[in-house]
């Protein structure tokens, strides 16, 4: 495969910095004809074609990001907006927000158009993978003519992504249970439509399997992330499952409605019924008995896509037209409480 000639490569070829190959390229005044004639005459030997995302870069320089969200009433999307406005404010950049009405907002271009007419040097793409959403994001992607990063999906061609392992973050919770002695360990997931939700529960599955133990139906119910659901999945299993005796919870908030229940019950735990959540939130160690919990840092994931969307920024105005998109993956922690103890792990 070829590889694409960059600003670079032109002003290698003339003996010129690529600086000025810029100002050919925009028709300034300040470049000396016989300097001008010899960088036009390269450019169009090596064919170079400048990207739509230089051109629109080489135009203006706002310091300011877009940002789009959604959700902000969960804890995951407004901690990680925590991290995007501190991060950007330290690197020197405003920041425009767009609230998505819902997860499944299909009619995008709208948003993309205002950004751009407010002259934003990148954009974060905030919102959770959600049912088809990213397919419709995908599909209305082919004018944006600046540089994106996106968050909290799963990988993709062609796209700067920064995530945090969820699979892995399942995969600790479960093994950590194992550790402990339990074997009958469910699960109780967010919606199953968050590509989130469905890591986590990959994640205990694998665990589950790899331990020798094949997971019925019965053994995992859905929650909405909301302390009620939690409490309602944690009713369904005791139902069908009796046998269980810990239960890996997909966040904080649902383990709270669980350990409500079982505590109403008169359920021991960790003896009779061992806990893990997911998040670390702050009040997690509040819980009785404190819970267990995997702890994913958002605001982090936050800081990250600034930082990375910056440096793209620079890339690209340095002469960089072409930018190898990557993922950046953040690697979760398991926090141990008491909650997930057994006094005689067997």
């Amino acid at each position: 495969m070829n590889k694409k000639v960059t600003i670079k490569d032109v002003a290698a070829a003339a003996g010129v910095s690529h600086q000025t190959v810029s100002r050919v390229m925009n028709n300034r005044p300040d470049v000396a004809r016989e300097t001008r004639l010899r960088v036009l005459k390269v450019i169009e030997q090596l064919n170079y074609q400048p990207s739509a995302i230089a051109r629109s870069l080489s135009r203006q320089h706002s310091y300011t990001l877009g940002v789009v969200t959604a959700g902000l009433k969960y804890i995951g999307p407004s901690r990680t907006l925590n991290g995007i406005t501190r991060q950007a404010e330290d690197l020197g950049y405003g920041l425009i927000l767009k609230e998505l009405p819902s997860f499944h907002t299909t009619s995008i271009k709208p948003i993309f158009d205002f950004l751009v007419s407010r002259q934003v040097d990148g954009i974060i793409w905030a919102v959770s993978e959600i049912g088809a959403n990213r397919d419709h994001l995908q599909s209305q992607l082919n004018d944006i003519s600046i540089p994106m990063i996106f968050l909290t999906m799963g990988a993709r061609d062609n796209m700067f992504i920064v995530a945090v392992d969820n699979y892995q973050g399942g995969r600790l919770a479960t093994e950590h249970l194992l550790g402990q002695g339990y074997r009958n360990i469910a699960h109780i997931t967010g919606p199953l439509e968050w590509w989130e939700a469905r890591q986590r529960k990959d994640g205990w599955h694998a665990a589950l399997g790899e331990a020798g133990i094949s997971p019925s139906e019965h053994q995992w119910a859905s929650g909405d992330w909301s302390s009620a659901s939690g409490k309602a999945a944690m009713v369904k299993i005791l139902e069908d499952y009796p046998d269980v005796d810990a239960v890996f919870i997909g966040n904080d908030q649902m383990a709270l409605g669980a350990l409500h229940y079982a505590s109403k019950c008169g359920i021991k735990v960790p003896d009779e019924l061992a806990f893990v959540g997911f998040d670390n939130l702050p009040e997690s160690e509040f819980f009785w008995p404190p819970l267990t919990t995997i702890r994913q840092n958002l605001r982090q994931l936050g800081n990250i896509a600034v930082q990375e969307l910056v440096q793209i920024i620079d890339a690209i105005r340095e002469g960089e037209e072409v930018v190898e998109p990557k993922v950046i993956t953040l690697h979760p922690e398991l926090i141990v409480r008491q909650s997930s103890i057994r006094n005689n792990p067997s």
